[in-house]
């Protein structure tokens, strides 16, 4: 991980509570996998706030950043300027292991703020061949995001809790929707829906990425703990995750 001022070169808002930060600066030749993330450190607050990869470019040395204003320290971040600078520390945490899934077709299941890592890796998975389906999850119509992003990639089923957008219900509601082809999953959300779609697809080899608060970031503090099923009986999402393969850690 390295230390970075990066320029502020997009900041825009995408859906209700919810913005795109585009940064420039040489961190992005360091992005490894899709599905890493940044420690953004805002002025004023003491422990930097963890935004997840949506897309990266190296050849235009660019990161963009989706992120949900959560509480004042994302929402100190909306007032930030384009031509101003962020100091961020990254990339952290393992991504989804693109260059090891050899897969005719990939199931793609983002939930909200969980949708942005799966961008980047539906992006890299069909630049690699790979035929793409997503089901995308929001709360409503005004929470939507990425939607037309994600429909140049292949097939998209959204749903919303209320029924505005898509079908109504939680993406587990639509993988009956999704013809039974594809051999690996791909999920990042909240980790009661992780542990549905797990509990759905027991035959299905997948990789869930999980949401988390940190406190360092780099696996110091073990602020960001998770049960797992080997010798070792924990891991670190902050820097053994964020993505795990789905029937590694437990999903409480």
């Amino acid at each position: 991980m390295k230390n970075e001022r990066m320029i502020i070169v997009r900041h825009e808002k995408l859906a209700r509570d919810t913005h795109l930060l585009m940064l420039e600066g040489d961190l992005a030749r360091d992005i490894a996998d899709p599905g890493q993330f940044v420690h953004v450190k805002i002025d004023g607050f003491y422990l930097r706030r963890p935004i997840s990869i949506a897309d990266y470019d190296p050849l235009n040395d660019t990161v963009t950043l989706i992120y949900k204003v959560m509480g004042n320290g994302t929402k100190a971040l909306t007032r930030f300027q384009i031509g101003e600078n962020l100091d961020v520390l990254g990339p952290g945490g393992q991504g989804f292991p693109t260059s090891q899934i050899h897969s005719e077709h990939v199931l793609i299941i983002g939930g909200g703020i969980g949708v942005p890592p799966l961008y980047s890796t539906a992006k890299k998975l069909k630049e690699n061949g790979v035929a793409i389906t997503s089901i995308l999850g929001f709360r409503s119509r005004e929470d939507a995001f990425l939607v037309d992003e994600f429909r140049a990639l292949g097939e998209v089923h959204v749903t919303t809790e209320d029924g505005s957008l898509g079908r109504s219900g939680r993406v587990t509601d639509a993988l009956p929707d999704v013809k039974d082809n594809y051999q690996h999953y791909l999920s990042c959300g909240p980790t009661v829906m992780l542990k549905a779609v797990a509990d759905l697809l027991p035959d299905k080899e997948g990789y869930l990425s999980m949401e988390e608060r940190m406190g360092c970031g780099i696996g110091a503090c073990f602020a960001c703990v998770v049960e797992s099923k080997d010798e070792k009986g924990y891991k670190r999402i902050c820097c053994d995750g964020p993505v795990f393969k789905a029937g590694e850690v437990v999903l409480a």
